[in-house]
């Protein structure tokens, strides 16, 4: 009689679309302060989620959601960067927090 574990569902910061964990991209705000895309999931630090496509992206940055999520202030100059490491995510591959096809 083995418990099957819960699966842990986050939402989505841009469309608020509520997913499994492992499907959506986490972007964090570590003990440092700098705030960057974490692949594991297991950064340690203030986390936001996003689906992985780059409308969301876009809507979260046009909406200053990270900002919010992460309770920061990122200027232009950090959501490009973001904006680059995600992409280059997206294009790798990876579908979620871990996971690579």
């Amino acid at each position: 009689m083995s418990q099957q574990r819960k699966q842990p569902i986050r939402t989505c910061i841009a469309c608020r679309n509520t997913s499994d964990k492992r499907q959506l991209l986490r972007i964090v705000k570590g003990p440092d302060g700098r705030v960057e895309c974490d692949v594991t999931g297991k950064h340690a630090g203030r986390g936001a989620y996003l689906c992985p496509t780059m409308s969301c992206f876009e809507t979260a940055w046009k909406k200053r959601s990270l900002d919010r999520a992460l309770r920061t202030n990122l200027n232009n100059d950090d959501y490009q960067r973001l904006q680059d490491q995600f992409g280059t995510l997206i294009e790798s591959g990876v579908t979620g927090l871990g996971t690579v096809n």
